[in-house]
């Protein structure tokens, strides 16, 4: 098992466990090849007896644990958005907008690179929540709930400030933060999960990235 692949297992499984009883070997296994499966096939492509052969249990097994598979997915998929991503968020995230940037393209540089470095780190379980968010009400919302009340308003708060100095076009701020988000999120989806094999330099594609945000791409000179 590589690094990467116990940090984001270790991470999930405390993540999921409930305050009164701590996951067993068998549902730690369950879960692990729960996520490669879903992350390579999706949800809806996915037997819970392709899970069960993955992990070496029994199909009954899954069911003592989950009482469908749904419930399975919503076990890996709800923590993750709520309290992986979320509280990553809230907390960590925080930190990178706190800092006392002095000019607008080093903030959204330093948060380019922030979520393109989180992306990584937890590909599978990134793939799972862009396959599944659209399809899953209960997901849906919760991701709706984080982006408006956490990344929106931190996001607000910063888009003003520069505003103030004169650094950002007047507009509405969300109109800012969707073209920044559509962009820095297209670029990392692109690399992390539709071409992952494709070379690029991280700086230099963030670099170029972030030259098409704060000046577009017209050729014609001001």
């Amino acid at each position: 098992m590589s690094e990467r692949k116990e940090q984001w297992l270790e991470e999930l499984i405390r993540l999921t466990e409930g305050d009164e009883k701590k996951k067993t070997d068998k549902q730690a296994k369950i879960l692990e090849a729960a996520i490669e499966i879903f992350a390579e096939k999706g949800f809806a492509a996915t037997s819970t007896s392709e899970i069960a052969q993955k992990a070496g249990v029994a199909e009954g097994t899954i069911f003592r644990h989950y009482k469908t598979k749904k419930d399975l997915l919503l076990s890996i998929a709800g923590p993750i958005a709520s309290k992986l991503v979320a509280p990553f968020l809230a907390r960590d995230f925080a930190k990178v907008i706190d800092l006392p940037y002095e000019k607008a393209d080093d903030f959204f540089r330093s948060v380019a690179r922030d979520r393109l470095r989180f992306a990584r780190n937890n590909e599978k379980l990134i793939r799972i929540l862009i396959h599944e968010v659209p399809f899953q009400p209960e997901l849906m919302e919760q991701m709706k709930a984080m982006l408006t009340e956490i990344v929106a308003a931190r996001m607000k708060r910063v888009v003003e400030h520069f505003q103030n100095q004169g650094q950002l076009i007047e507009a509405p701020p969300w109109r800012i933060v969707r073209s920044a988000a559509s962009m820095f999120i297209g670029m990392i989806i692109f690399h992390v999960i539709l071409a992952p094999d494709f070379p690029f330099d991280d700086d230099e594609e963030i670099d170029r990235t972030l030259d098409l945000l704060m000046h577009g791409i017209s050729g014609r000179k001001a």
